[in-house]
Order: structure tokens, then sequence, then C-alpha cells
């Protein structure tokens, strides 16, 4: 059975890691096997427990502990479980819950670029995306739309950032997912090679005068293909598009350029998956 708090004090330090850790603080680069996250809602935090997450300890509003996050509280054995009235909680957390539930959770060992690769046929790779809800985003369209694992350059927002896992309703648990190695955060393009050498063509999403359209049937006939995405502003570097094998582009209408790379994602696992599944 839990351990239930009543929350009366709001400095009590077993409640910092809800309300006054930073997103850098949580993440304890200096000793990664500390590192936790925060997962939001039953849903997310029930897709964590499915992934095998170990929880921390829980926050949660009273009305939830014979409620909504019951079975949360029975998979999660003796943790802490620190509860009160929904105002209470807005006032400790700075910000409305989303459907009443948090839990802290430790990071795990994340798998190597080749463990992920190897049964893989579509994978998508994000340089430079910094926004963590983009990254929640694309997660969220990799899972519905038939992409098997994402690679990111270190340069991105973390994929278990509070934002990204709740914009991505916790697919960030379900998606095989990790880091890549950089030449520099200038110009992050040596992972190219890397991806060449694990039998992947690569194609850039770029809006340039070689690119060719996401339906050509080149693509959809490649075994095993790597949808590489860049950064909101600037998009991916000259290196990264003089490297890949093919140059991509979403046909547009109504003189629009570009979408957000969020929503390019979303249109192009689509057409890219489509015939791979």
């Amino acid at each position: 059975m839990p351990h239930i708090t009543e929350i009366t004090d709001f400095s009590a330090p077993e409640l910092d890691v809800y309300a006054r850790l930073t997103e850098n603080q949580l993440l304890n680069r200096h000793e990664p096997e500390k590192g936790l996250f925060i997962a939001e809602s039953p849903k997310v935090v029930e897709r964590a427990l499915d992934a095998g997450c170990t929880p921390v300890s829980l926050l949660l509003e009273r009305k939830h502990i014979d409620g909504e996050a019951r079975d949360i509280l029975a998979r999660c054995g003796d943790v802490p479980v620190y509860t009160a009235d929904f105002d209470v909680l807005t006032r400790l957390t700075g910000f409305a819950l989303t459907r009443g539930v948090l839990c802290a959770m430790r990071r795990s060992p994340l798998p190597s670029v080749s463990e992920i690769s190897h049964a893989a046929r579509r994978i998508a790779v994000l340089e430079r995306v910094m926004n963590p809800t983009n990254v929640g985003a694309i997660f969220r369209s990799v899972a519905a739309l038939g992409i098997d694992a994402v690679l990111l350059t270190s340069d991105c927002s973390n994929p278990l950032y509070r934002r990204a896992i709740r914009v991505s309703m916790g697919t960030v648990f379900q998606i095989p997912w990790t880091w890549l190695e950089n030449d520099s955060p200038e110009c992050p393009a040596s992972y190219i090679q890397t991806l060449q050498k694990l039998g992947f063509k690569t194609a850039a999403m770029a809006l340039t005068a070689s690119s060719i359209p996401i339906s050509d049937q080149q693509l959809a006939a490649e075994k095993k293909l790597a949808v590489i995405l860049g950064s909101e502003g600037d998009g991916l570097c000259a290196a990264t598009l003089a490297k890949c094998d093919y140059t991509i582009r979403i046909p547009m209408m109504h003189g629009v350029d570009s979408l957000n790379v969020a929503a390019a994602s979303a249109v192009a696992f689509w057409e890219l998956c489509k015939h791979s599944n």
C-alpha cells in the first residue's frame, strides 16, 4: 500500500522535484543515472509504467486516490504519494495540473544507435529541433504513423522534458529513441555517414532546387530510410544537405512555402510509411 501524505508544508524538500527543480536539474548531467523526469496525467503515467520506467513518487489530487489514479497507485507499490485539493496543488506547482496526476520517475539508460537501427525500416532524425512542444508532437506522429524510431542530435530539446512528454501523450515511452554524436554544435552532420553505414538512405526535408516530392517512387522503394528534419527557424545545415542521399519536399499550394516542423513531420511520415508496413 502506498504511504499517502497530505500536503501542509509547501517548502518540504520532497516536493522540490515537482515545484522547484528545473528541467536541467532533473536531467542531472553530472550523474545521469540519478536523472528524473515528470510524467503528467494518468494515461501518460500508465504508458511510462508500461515501458518499465521506475516511479519515485506521486503528486495528485485527493479525489484521484479512489478515482483515476487507483490503478496507478496499485502499480507503484509503496512509493511516497503526496496529495491535496486542486487549488493547493496549483499553488504549489504554479500551473493547473493536467488530469490532476504527476509522477516523478527515473530516467532509464538509452539504447545505442545501432541497437535502435538494426530492425528499423523507417526512422526520424531530428537536427537542432529545440522546441519541446515540437519534439513531443513529432513523437506522437512517429507513433501514430509507423516510424520505427527517433534519433536526435544533442542540441535538440530533450524528449523527457515535461512539456514534450505531455504533448506526445506519453508516446515518448513507446518509441525507441536515443542521441546521435555530432561533428559540432554548429553543424551536426557526421551522423549522416553513420546512418549510411547502417544501411539507411538519408532523406533531408528542405526546400531546395534539387528537392523531390515526398511521393516520389524512389523513396517508397527504399528498404531503410532515415527522414531528417531540421530546426524550426534555420532548417537543416548545409553540410547535412550536401551529405544526404535525397532532399525531399512536401508540395505546397496557395503560395505557402513551408509548414511547422511538427506538421511537416506528420505529412511526411504518412506518405513515406504507407508502403513500408
